[in-house]
């Protein structure tokens, strides 16, 4: 059978990769064609458009790139006639996904949404619009499950993939890995500043202001693999700072704390069990119009599970030098990091078991039998 899975960054790349060698195992005479990254390409989908084409960050830069965006849309669309799939199956990034899946529902297309638009922060009259032009719902964290059924739209709750993808990493010898990237003995803290040109810009270059305090210890960059080097050479200003990209697994193993920006990065850390400070800073223009549509006590999805502060969170104006040199501080030598660890473990507790790909992988094939 034929799939079209639609993934906007690189976390939608990650969890889409996993579906696709879960199809893949289902299903022998898989033709995958997406609209993905490097790694759903890896997986065995042929690789449509790259999401970096599309990685607009906040209202000024879609309103600034619309033209663009309409050019991909418009292109998206007739790509997916001509492939005639059995199954359109998209992932996360909404602005982008509930477009065409409007669109599509009206062609007769099936529709499979796996790890639900954020719908569940702000705009939730969007889950009018996912009834009618969804046919199933796959949602990856238990508290999304629980805001669906309020609106009586019947969702399937099938854990998160990360728990698969960290399960199925294999870890790099540690003596091997720090030679082969030239890192010396020093504890390593990791700094993951998101995959979008302009979230690194703006996060990146607080982020660097940290070393300089701590020379006891090495920061190493996890490059995103969209991104060149080049990009991030621009902004390492110390000795004490290294890049390694597309090793992100490989640099939280080793790591003994983190500065991150939010999204799934966030997630991925506390699995690894690296005590961290969530950082987030947007233009004033998308910071303002996000703090009125968006009603939600945390912005990290550490806290959002857990429903209580078990990770700092830096936004917008709070997101300052002092501020973050006063947290880095805190996880490296107080017993906020004790805290952490221990709330990481109940954390992964709540996330259920392994197995998300490829339940949702058996649904969907099941489904369009």
């Amino acid at each position: 059978m034929k799939y079209y899975i639609l993934a906007g960054e690189a976390s939608g790349d990650l969890h889409g990769s996993n579906l696709i060698k879960a199809i893949k195992e289902k299903d022998t005479d898989a033709n995958i064609r997406c609209y993905g990254g490097d790694m759903m390409e890896e997986a065995g989908a042929i690789l449509a458009s790259h999401y970096k084409e599309r990685a607009f960050m906040g209202f000024g830069e879609v309103i600034k790139n619309l033209f663009k965006i309409l050019s991909i849309i418009k292109a998206c669309k007739s790509d997916i006639i001509n492939f005639k799939p059995d199954a359109l199956i998209f992932i996360d990034n909404s602005g982008f996904n509930l477009r065409i899946a409007k669109w599509a529902k009206l062609k007769g297309f099936k529709t499979f949404y796996y790890i639900s638009p954020q719908v569940w922060a702000s705009r939730a009259g969007r889950v009018k619009t996912i009834k009618k032009v969804v046919d199933h719902m796959y949602v990856v964290l238990p508290f999304v499950a629980d805001f669906y059924k309020k609106y009586n739209y019947n969702v399937t709750y099938v854990g998160h993939p990360l728990i698969d993808a960290i399960a199925t990493y294999k870890t790099t010898n540690e003596v091997v890995f720090r030679q082969k990237f030239k890192l010396d003995d020093r504890p390593v803290i990791a700094l993951l500043p998101g995959s979008r040109k302009q979230e690194i810009t703006k996060m990146l270059s607080t982020m660097l202001t940290i070393p300089e305090h701590y020379p006891q210890y090495q920061f190493v960059i996890a490059g995103a693999p969209s991104q060149e080097v080049s990009f991030y050479k621009s902004m390492i200003q110390s000795d004490n700072v290294k890049l390694i990209q597309k090793r992100t697994y490989d640099i939280l193993n080793i790591a003994i704390a983190a500065l991150v920006t939010s999204g799934t990065a966030t997630l991925e850390t506390a699995l690894f069990k690296v005590p961290q400070v969530v950082c987030y800073k947007g233009s004033a223009f998308s910071y303002a119009i996000a703090k009125r549509i968006i009603k939600l006590k945390y912005i990290s999805l550490v806290n959002l599970i857990m429903d209580k502060l078990v990770v700092t969170e830096l936004i917008q104006d709070d997101f300052t030098n002092e501020n973050l040199l006063k947290e880095f501080k805190a996880i490296v030598s107080t017993s906020k990091r004790g805290y952490m660890l221990k709330q990481y473990d109940l954390l992964e507790t709540k996330l259920g078991g392994k197995g998300a790909s490829e339940k949702t992988a058996m649904s969907i094939i099941n489904n369009i039998k």
